[in-house]
Formats: structure tokens, C-alpha cells, sequence
């Protein structure tokens, strides 16, 4: 009878381990989950941004003939690899150039089609701006997760390591120089 029962307590802590792991690797699954979708969704708009701000500098190109406009970073675009952060980041920069150039030439970027180029960034910026938050929601989730027992015993053994904010923001570490613009 007393083996019964070990045998019947040994069957139940067992059960219990294992779903405290099920849920907790399942927890790790859908942060890991939710965040590639965000990452999906900014890398489309971002390549939507990136094709839209081309459509505006060959308006641009094709219509300032007293001034050669170079958008440097727009053509190194093309060949660097860099990171979501970075692409989105040098795309602003070269937005608040093309503002500049529609300040200095109101005309030419007051045409239909310059405006549903603008209208379709700021959508671009908007969906930009919920996937972010989105990412970096359950980058949190997955940070807590990582760091909190009984989920970072599981985290090591399927190797899923704490995650950066969008903005490469790194809270654990002791480094200022992530919070400057």
C-alpha cells in the first residue's frame, strides 16, 4: 500500500513538472512568436518606406535641374546590411532632408502624387510605430520570462536569450549611452 502511494506521489510530481514546463515553455513560444511577427511587419514597412522615399527623390532628381540634391545615405542603403534599428533611423534621416528640400521648393512636392507619397509614409510610420510597440511589449514578456524561475531554467535549455528593445535599448545593462538619440 505504501508503494502505491510513492509510486501514485512520484506519478503526480511529475505531472506537476511537467506542466510547469509545458506552460512555461509555451509562454517563451508565444513572446518568441509575437515578436518575429513584429520584426515581420517592420522590415515590410521599412521596405515600404525605403521604396516610397525613392519614388520621392527621383521626383525630386527629376525636377530640381539648377541643384544636384544627393541623399547619401539613401544610396548607402542599398549596399550596407544593417539592422531594422539602423535602416529606420538613416529612412528619418533622409526624410528630414527631403522636408528641407520641400521647404525650399513647396511647388514641386505640392503635386498630387508627392502628396499620396507623403500619405503613404505616415501610414508606413504609423503601422512602424504600433509594430514597435507591439515588439518591444513582448520583448518585456520575454525578458521577464528569461530572468524569472521556473522559466529561465527552461529559456537555458532551449537557448532563448533576453532580447534588446526595438530601439536597441538594453535595460540590464549598465550602459547610458543607450538612452541618447
Amino acid at each position: 500500500m505504501i508503494i502505491l502511494y510513492a509510486i501514485l506521489l512520484i506519478v503526480a510530481i511529475i505531472g506537476i513538472i511537467g506542466i510547469i514546463y509545458i506552460y512555461n515553455f509555451n509562454n517563451l513560444q508565444d513572446c518568441l512568436t509575437r515578436i518575429n511577427e513584429a520584426e515581420s511587419i517592420i522590415d515590410d514597412c521599412l521596405r515600404n518606406k525605403y521604396d516610397t522615399i525613392l519614388k520621392i527623390e527621383n521626383i525630386i532628381h527629376n525636377n530640381i535641374t539648377e541643384t544636384k540634391i544627393v541623399f547619401k545615405e539613401l544610396e548607402k542603403l542599398k549596399k550596407e546590411k544593417i539592422s531594422t534599428f539602423e535602416m529606420e533611423r538613416k529612412l528619418n534621416d533622409t526624410l528630414i532632408l527631403m522636408d528641407k528640400v520641400k521647404n525650399d521648393y513647396p511647388d514641386l512636392l505640392d503635386t498630387k502624387e508627392c502628396k499620396d507619397l507623403y500619405k503613404k509614409l505616415l501610414e508606413n510610420d504609423e503601422k512602424i510605430s504600433a509594430a514597435k510597440k507591439y515588439y518591444n511589449k513582448y520583448t518585456s514578456s520575454l525578458n521577464i520570462l528569461v530572468n524569472k524561475f521556473p522559466s529561465n531554467i527552461i529559456s537555458k535549455l532551449h537557448g532563448v536569450k533576453a532580447r534588446n528593445y526595438f530601439d536597441n535599448k538594453d535595460m540590464a545593462d549598465d550602459d547610458l549611452e543607450d538612452f541618447k538619440l
